[in-house]
C-alpha cells in the first residue's frame, strides 16, 4: 500500500512523518464505530443539566429564539445546578443574530464594591489569605446574572421577561429530584455550606443529613426571589428587600457589599475578540475574559503548523500545543485585565505577526522550561465549577453562555431569606502579584484589586462562524483550563475532521505555564507520554478536564448537530 511522506518546513525542523494511505485509514477506521451526536432539524439546546436543557428546548419549540431559550436555561440552572448556575454571580454570553449577521459580547461579570482595595486580603506579614478570599462575606463580588440576562433579553428576545423565569420559579417551588451527581456535590461541599446555618438550611435536610439520590430538594426563598425578579425586573434583586438581604448578609460575613454597590451594578455590551483559523472565524469573549484572546493567539500560532498532517494527540501535536499554551499563558499573566481600568492590548495579542513571532522561539524537539519564559514583547504588534450552554435557533440565531460562582457553591453563603448562594469571585483578582490564585493561575498589576473592577476571567464561550453563518457553538466550565479546553473541540473538528461528538469526546491536554507541567488526562497513549518526556515535558496525569456543550450547524442543510461532554452525567443535549 501506498504511504505520504509530509515535510514540514515552517522554520522547525521536524523529521519526515509516514502517514497511512486513505485505503490504510479506512481499513483501521470503521466508520460505525464512530461516536454519533444528537440531531435536529430545527433547534437545539446543550446545558449541563438536562432539566434545564429541556426547559430551553421547549422555549424554542414553543416559537422563541436563541436568546429567549439561553436566559430560561440561565434562570434554571441557578435551580438545577446549584454549584454553578447561579444569580449571585456572572459571566459572559457570546450572541450571533442570525438575520441581521450581528454578534455581541455581554458581559455581566461580578464587579469589586466600592469599598475594596488593593491590599485586602493580605494579612498581616503580607501574604495572600486565600481564605477570605474564597470563603468569607468578602470573597464576593457584586452580582451580574440577573441584570445580564435582562440585558439579553431587551437586546435580542422575542418572549416577555417574566414567561422565560416562570419554569425556574416552578422547579425552586416543586422542588428538584437530586441526582447521584447533585449528591455528591453537595456531600462534597458539606463543610463548606455548614459553615452558614442559611445555606445549611437548604442544602442540608433536616436534621443534618446530606441529600441523597432521589430525595426531592425544595427552596422556597429563591423561588421567592424568581418571582419578585419576574413581576418587578432587575429591580427585584438589585433594589430593595433582596438587595438589603444580599448587602447584610455579606457584611455580616465579612464582606463589603452595599445596597449601594448592588443599584450601581451596569453590563457592559462589549465587541467580540475575532480571529481566522484555516477558513473559519472565531467569535469569543474579550476582556476581562482572557478566553477570546488566547484562543484566538493559540490558534494563530498553530495556524502555522500542519495539525492534521501531525495527527490528534501524537507526541508531535501535544508539543506543539504545550509550548504554544506556555507563551500565551505567560502573556495572560502580564497584560490581561478589566479593559475599564487598563489598556489590554488585544491587537497585538491576537496579531498574526506576533503569532509568527511566537513560533520562532519553539524548538520541534526540546520543551522549553516555564522559568525561562516571560510575557511576549508587544511593541512591534501594538497598533471548575462554571457551567456552559450552547444553543441554535431555526434562524440561525445562536447563544454561546458561560457563567459561575467561581468555586462549587461560591463562597458558599446563602442570603438569608433569599435563597442566593454568592459567587467567591473576588479570588480571580490578583490578591497579590505573582501568587497563583485557587486555579493556580498567576496575575500582575493589570488584575490587582480595584473598586468597581471586574475580575479577569478564562471563561471562553465562543461561536466559530463558516461563510458568515453559525458553524459551531461551544464552551466548558474548568477554570483555568477553559480556554485550552475550548481551544481542542475546535481544532478536533477542524484539523482532525472529527464530528461534534468525537470532538467532545476525546482525551485533553493543558498546559498553563505555572505550574510547569504538562496535565493529560486518562487516554493519552504511554507511548506518547514518553515522546513528550523525551522532549522535556513533565507530565501530570489528572482528572478529566472540562464539560464542553457544543453544537455544530450543517450550512448545506441548516440541520443540527450538538453533543454534551461524556465526562458529566447529568449533561444533555435535546432538539427538536
Amino acid at each position: 500500500m501506498g504511504v505520504l511522506k509530509v515535510v514540514v518546513t515552517t522554520g522547525l525542523a521536524f523529521a519526515a512523518l509516514t502517514l497511512p494511505s486513505m485505503a490504510q485509514e479506512k481499513a483501521i477506521f470503521d466508520p460505525m464505530d464512530r461516536i454519533h451526536p444528537v440531531w435536529a432539524e430545527h433547534g437545539m439546546v446543550a446545558a449541563q443539566e438536562r432539566l434545564a436543557a429541556e426547559i430551553g428546548r421547549d422555549i424554542l419549540a414553543k416559537g422563541g429564539n436563541a436568546v429567549d431559550a439561553g436566559v430560561a436555561v440561565a434562570f434554571a440552572l441557578a435551580v438545577t445546578l446549584p454549584q454553578a448556575g447561579n444569580i449571585g454571580g456572572g459571566g459572559f454570553m457570546i450572541v450571533h443574530d442570525g438575520p441581521t449577521g450581528k454578534t455581541v459580547a455581554i458581559d455581566y461579570r461580578e464587579k469589586a464594591p466600592a469599598g475594596a482595595s488593593r491590599d485586602m486580603f493580605l494579612d498581616a506579614q503580607g501574604n495572600a489569605d486565600s481564605g477570605k478570599s474564597l470563603y468569607s462575606g468578602a470573597a464576593s463580588g457584586v452580582p451580574g446574572t440577573v441584570a445580564g440576562m435582562k440585558a439579553a433579553l431587551d437586546a435580542f428576545g422575542s418572549m416577555d421577561w417574566a414567561e422565560v423565569i416562570a419554569p425556574a420559579i416552578r422547579l425552586a417551588e416543586g422542588g428538584i429530584v437530586v441526582t447521584p451527581k447533585l449528591a455528591d456535590s453537595l456531600k462534597d461541599a458539606r463543610k463548606q455550606l455548614e459553615a452558614f446555618p442559611s445555606s445549611a438550611r437548604i442544602f442540608l435536610k433536616e436534621g443534618g443529613a446530606d441529600y441523597r439520590p432521589g430525595d426531592r430538594l425544595v427552596q422556597a426563598d429563591l423561588a421567592a426571589t424568581l418571582k419578585t425578579i419576574a413581576a418587578e425586573g432587575p429591580d427585584g434583586f438589585y433594589k430593595g428587600a433582596v438587595a438589603e438581604k444580599i448587602s447584610a448578609a455579606v457584611q455580616a460575613a465579612g464582606g463589603l457589599i452595599t445596597p449601594q454597590d448592588m443599584a450601581d451594578y451596569t453590563v457592559v455590551m462589549r465587541e467580540p475578540v475575532r480571529g481566522g483559523y484555516r477558513g473559519y472565524e472565531i467569535v469569543s469573549m474579550p476582556p476581562p475574559s482572557s478566553g477570546g484572546v488566547h484562543l484566538v493567539q493559540i490558534l494563530n500560532a498553530l495556524e502555522g503548523y500542519p495539525i492534521g498532517a501531525l495527527g490528534q494527540n501524537t507526541g508531535q501535536t501535544l508539543h506543539l500545543m504545550a509550548e504554544t499554551m506556555k507563551l500565551a499563558y505567560a502573556d495572560r499573566a502580564h497584560y490581561l485585565g478589566d479593559p475599564d481600568f487598563t489598556a489590554v492590548p488585544v491587537a497585538a495579542l491576537t496579531s498574526k505577526d506576533y503569532a509568527a513571532a511566537m513560533r520562532e522561539t519553539i524548538s520541534a524537539d526540546f520543551a522549553r522550561p516555564s522559568a525561562t519564559i516571560g510575557p511576549g514583547d508587544l511593541t512591534p504588534y501594538e497598533s471548575d465549577q462554571t457551567t456552559h450552554f450552547s444553543i441554535i435557533d431555526k434562524n440561525g440565531s445562536a447563544v454561546a453562555n458561560t457563567y459561575t460562582l467561581n468555586l462549587s457553591y461560591g463562597s458558599g453563603l446563602v442570603a438569608e431569606g433569599t435563597g442566593v448562594l454568592m459567587n467567591n469571585e473576588m479570588d480571580d483578582f490578583s490578591a497579590k502579584p505573582g501568587v497563583p490564585n485557587a486555579f493556580g493561575l498567576v496575575g500582575g498589576d493589570a488584575n490587582a484589586v480595584q473598586a468597581g473592577k471586574r475580575p479577569l476571567s478564562s471563561m471562553t464561550p465562543t461561536i466559530v462562524l463558516k461563510d458568515g453563518k453559525v458553524w459551531l457553538v461551544t464552551g466548558s466550565p474548568g477554570g483555568a483550563r477553559i480556554i485550552t479546553t475550548v481551544l481542542q473541540v475546535i481544532m478536533n473538528m477542524i484539523d482532525h475532521k472529527m464530528n461534534v461528538a468525537e470532538a467532545s469526546t476525546a482525551p485533553r491536554a493543558h498546559h498553563q505555564w505555572l505550574p510547569d507541567e504538562l496535565r493529560i488526562e486518562e487516554g493519552i497513549s504511554l507511548d506518547t507520554i514518553r515522546i513528550l518526556q523525551a522532549k522535556g515535558h513533565t507530565i501530570a496525569l489528572k482528572p478529566a478536564m472540562g464539560s464542553t456543550q457544543s453544537i455544530m450547524r450543517d450550512g448545506a442543510s441548516g440541520a443540527v448537530y450538538g453533543a454534551s461532554d461524556p465526562r458529566d452525567p447529568d449533561a444533555a443535549t435535546v432538539g427538536y
